[in-house]
């Protein structure tokens, strides 16, 4: 399907969910003296649920301050469709309950789209896996954010930016290359 994807022939998509607490994401914490570290406090979440495409990396996401479920995955399902060119649509999805469910698949089949589901435990095969990554690293760490609104826009504008101003690092992250483990025999001890 990506060899398709890379012809123009079919639109290919990683999805997968990211859940950023309002927090910190401390970059360095040793040191010899005693330092205090502002931080957010409360347990604020911003959910982002996005579909990324295997090619143009063009990110299509929906998000909420409350929980990813069938209804979020079904509005990116919307999302990905309204955004159709035409070609067949093809979405790699992991296991997660709430992306497998008969409300999901019977929409996507609805709309024409293929749901693809990755093996268990098999998150280096999904590229949005390193886009999430790169958001925490971008704007997140290291960095204090007084409210949650401007935590929320700080993602927002990052993600938002991954095609302009990301586009380098974004093209060499995200390359079709997945690190992918043979079964290896158990050791004997």
């Amino acid at each position: 399907m990506l060899a398709e994807a890379r012809a123009g022939r079919r639109d290919v998509y990683f999805a997968d969910g990211a859940h950023f607490v309002y927090a910190a994401f401390l970059g360095w914490v040793w040191c010899v003296a005693r330092l205090f570290v502002r931080a957010a406090s409360g347990r604020k979440r911003y959910n982002v649920l996005g579909a990324l495409h295997a090619v143009s990396h063009r990110l299509i996401r929906v998000a909420n301050h409350t929980y990813l479920n069938a209804e979020s995955v079904c509005a990116l399902l919307r999302a990905v469709a309204a955004a159709s060119v035409g070609r067949p649509i093809t979405i790699v999805l992991d296991n997660a309950r709430y992306q497998k469910c008969a409300a999901v698949e019977g929409l996507a089949k609805s709309l024409g789209i293929t749901l693809l589901y990755l093996p268990g435990y098999s998150p280096n095969l999904n590229l949005i896996e390193r886009v999430w990554k790169f958001v925490k690293k971008a704007c997140l760490r290291a960095v204090y954010h007084a409210t949650y609104e401007g935590f929320t826009g700080a993602l927002d504008q990052c993600l938002a930016e991954l095609d302009t101003k990301h586009r380098r690092a974004m093209a060499s992250l995200l390359t079709h290359n997945f690190q992918i483990f043979d079964a290896v025999p158990m050791l004997a001890a």
